[in-house]
């Protein structure tokens, strides 16, 4: 892989790979490779049956990557996520077992419900890929990468995240019901018999491993941005601090965030530049979960989108 059109190629093939059983939600699917090959983390919400956890498996199996998944309760523990030191008879001492964070591509499942010392040792995890357990740092995989759950629908015995870990996540993936026609096609598919345990099966092709998704981190860093276009960045990201709807904006890694996406979009379109098409289009995913609205504007019914829609609409675009 030498270049963006090569780079563009890859990226679209596993879209595609991951599209054949992921109808209707192709800007999602886009979005959990460029997570991946950022090297960064999402949060994915929406109602029960939106196939989440089918996309972060689609997406593992089209990565060739190693998956595992938690079921967040509770009463989950920390040790239940990192692992723990069990004593050794044959060796007379402790040894490491390690949890299943030690992974390539982590699903969270419903990560709201675990209480706040569990939250905290998953945010050590996606910003330091290490975890430490009785004192002894030990590292996790180079292309690890945290997709977590949420259900909008039911907050019944959840853990609201904190800020900081919510600011540690790249993007915000939100899923909905199909439309009538992307649901005419999951019916298709499974009416011709579609086993979502059997990826394999279903024609789902493994276009990449592990050293093409550290390449494609390389590659993805090359695209040119012009400062126009850094600026641009800066006043959508100031105006989401300066909107009387908002408690509090967007910080700095948002706007990171926001820059590294659209040099992405850019190599996924097959272009070594940016545009102002490329920010504008990954705005909403990089910024909705790092914007906190006002009690008054929340209770008037006032949403993020629409906050973030009108900043893109206020800020000029460059020439």
């Amino acid at each position: 892989m030498r270049n963006t059109r090569d780079a563009s190629a890859l990226l679209k093939r596993a879209v595609e790979e991951i599209g054949k059983v992921i109808k209707g939600e192709e800007k999602a699917v886009e979005n959990v490779v460029l997570t991946i090959v950022l090297g960064g983390h999402a949060l994915i919400e929406g109602p029960p049956g939106t196939a989440k956890t089918l996309m972060v498996r689609a997406l593992s199996f089209t990565l060739d990557s190693a998956f595992r998944r938690i079921q967040f309760t509770p009463d989950l523990m920390p040790s239940d996520i990192i692992g723990t030191s069990v004593f050794d008879a044959r060796k007379d001492g402790f040894t490491f077992r390690q949890g299943p964070i030690f992974t390539d591509i982590l699903l969270a499942d419903e990560v709201n419900r675990a209480p706040a010392k569990t939250q905290a040792a998953l945010l050590e995890a996606m910003e330091e890929r290490a975890v430490t357990v009785d004192g002894t740092r030990h590292a996790i995989s180079p292309v690890f990468s945290v997709f977590a759950t949420q259900n909008p629908l039911e907050y019944e015995g959840t853990y609201p995240l904190p800020e900081a870990q919510l600011d540690r996540f790249l993007m915000k993936i939100i899923l909905t019901f199909p439309g009538p026609a992307q649901e005419l096609d999951i019916l298709g598919l499974h009416d011709a018999g579609f086993d979502p345990s059997d990826l394999e099966g279903q024609s789902v092709g493994k276009v990449m491993a592990r050293d093409d998704i550290l390449e494609l981190r390389r590659v993805l860093a090359t695209p040119s941005v012009e400062e126009r276009i850094r600026r641009y960045i800066v006043d959508i990201v100031q105006g989401t601090r300066r909107s009387t709807n908002v408690s509090v904006g967007s910080s700095p890694r948002g706007a990171i965030g926001l820059l590294k996406t659209a040099k992405a979009s850019a190599c996924l379109q097959g272009r070594d530049f940016v545009i102002p098409d490329d920010v504008k289009e990954n705005a909403p995913a990089v910024l909705r979960h790092r914007i906190i609205l006002k009690p008054e504007a929340q209770i008037e019914g006032v949403r993020v989108e629409e906050v973030i829609s009108e900043i893109l609409q206020e800020t000029p675009v460059p020439m």
